[in-house]
């Protein structure tokens, strides 16, 4: 099945009437050094509309909505951070009692997006800590009854919100906790920014296709997408609340300027989705697959937690997962992320097979050293709470030295970059405990309230 792109064929065709731009951008679609510049356009009449689609825009979001089987989806210029921000606030929205602050009920390896979602929609957060430890901070083991306990804990409850897949490629059990946050009357919402491919494997992994009422994807992660185009999807099964008002919300936090790039991107987004890809996407998934295995037969503890996905735990033969890294960029390879336990490589269709065979031959000259490195597994408990995170985002704060935190209040929130997971958020008390993983994670500064 092939589909339309409405939003390229109308710049295409604006093209070919070589018009006098006197209008934006400043560029005029002259060439000045990307290439790219002459479908770089505005809002022109004819465009459409991002956050009031009636037109091409809404018409390109109606095909991805019918590939994806929701309700609604929504295009985001602005990757999941929009979408993120989006969802909290129509969660606490839609709470049942209007008098009280919603309550959002999350474990803490979220990106920091949702912390600062959290603290401009005035929502609570309710925070589950597994456990079971974790070897990175992008993991979170949580099991859907430790979802349940979080929910009996939390006044008000109006949501509860996973990131799954995690960086390091854990799936949630989405199916378990949908099913729990139903016993609740509460809607479950996604981080699914890794995860947008998962709608197209022969076994359907997507949070919407497996009960999720609202998710965001950054396309541009795992699609052929320009980076910062992602989705907002809507189930068919949520709340009518949340498509009524989902772009209204959109706006508010959005640029009144979406990118027409990644618009265009989106849209031939579309018509790729709709025919081979995933053919592609099986086919890949084997080759992922098969290089796991080539890594592990080095000895070099290597997991596929996620189909295109390979997490590396190199502790085992003497290297931190930073370390190997940069030892993968001499052999001309740039991981995803590491941390000093793990390296992530992300793959997509569009890896060619020399990509593979370079990896693989990377891991084949690995000189394994004799000691294996002991790294410590993450274990982060709920810290002091010294007042709600919006008032202590809002308040006088200065920045000071890590080591000189120890029983300050955390100002805005601290995270480490990449993958911007906060380790302590706004109004906690920073104590001995965290001071070490922020160490840990080469953070040496931190805001905290005067």
């Amino acid at each position: 099945m092939s589909v339309k792109t409405p939003v390229f064929d109308f710049i295409s065709e604006y093209l070919s009437k070589n018009p006098t731009r006197f209008h934006m951008p400043g560029h005029k679609g002259c060439d000045v050094g990307l290439g790219i510049e002459n479908r770089d356009i505005t809002e022109i009449k004819g465009a459409d509309y991002l956050y009031d689609a009636d037109g091409i825009i809404g018409e390109s979001e109606s095909i991805c909505s019918s590939l994806f089987e929701t309700a609604k989806t929504l295009y985001s210029t602005e990757g999941s951070s929009l979408s993120i921000k989006t969802m909290i606030t129509l969660c606490v929205m839609n709470r049942k009692d209007k008098s009280k602050r919603g309550t959002i009920i999350a474990p803490r390896n979220c990106h920091k997006a949702f912390v600062n979602g959290c603290i401009l929609a005035d929502a609570d957060v309710e925070w589950v800590f597994p456990s079971e430890k974790s070897r990175s901070i992008t993991q979170s083991l949580f099991t859907p009854d430790e979802i349940r306990q979080g929910i009996s804990r939390a006044e008000n409850p109006c949501g509860v919100y996973i990131t799954s897949p995690d960086y390091v490629g854990n799936i949630s059990d989405v199916r378990a906790i949908k099913n729990i946050c139903s016993e609740f009357d509460i809607p479950l919402i996604v981080d699914n920014a890794h995860g947008a491919y998962l709608r197209f494997l022969d076994n359907d992994l997507h949070p919407i296709s497996l009960g999720a009422d609202m998710c965001c994807d950054s396309a541009h992660k795992t699609l052929p997408v320009i980076t910062g185009g992602g989705y907002l999807h809507i189930s068919k099964s949520a709340d009518g609340f949340f498509v009524k008002n989902a772009k209204t919300v959109m706006s508010m936090y959005a640029s009144t300027s979406p990118s027409f790039l990644i618009l265009q991107s989106l849209d031939l987004c579309n018509k790729t989705l709709s025919e081979d890809f995933s053919q592609k996407l099986s086919q890949t998934v084997i080759k992922t697959s098969q290089l796991c295995e080539e890594i592990n037969k080095c000895l070099v503890e290597a997991h596929t937690f996620e189909p295109l996905k390979i997490s590396v735990f190199p502790n085992n033969v003497g290297y931190t997962g930073n370390e190997l890294a940069d030892y993968l960029r001499e052999k001309n390879i740039e991981p995803e992320y590491s941390d000093e336990n793990v390296v992530v490589l992300m793959i997509s269709p569009y890896n060619k097979e020399e990509d593979f065979v370079r990896c693989k031959e990377a891991f084949l000259q690995l000189l394994h050293k004799r000691i294996s490195v002991r790294c410590e597994e993450i274990s982060l408990d709920l810290p002091e709470k010294a007042m709600p995170m919006r008032e202590a985002a809002f308040s006088d704060s200065e920045t000071i030295a890590l080591s000189q935190s120890e029983g300050r209040i955390c100002g805005m929130t601290v995270t480490s970059c990449q993958p911007s997971i906060p380790v302590v958020v706004s109004g906690e008390v920073i104590d001995e405990k965290i001071i070490k993983i922020l160490k840990r994670y080469s953070i040496s500064q931190v805001n905290v309230l005067k």
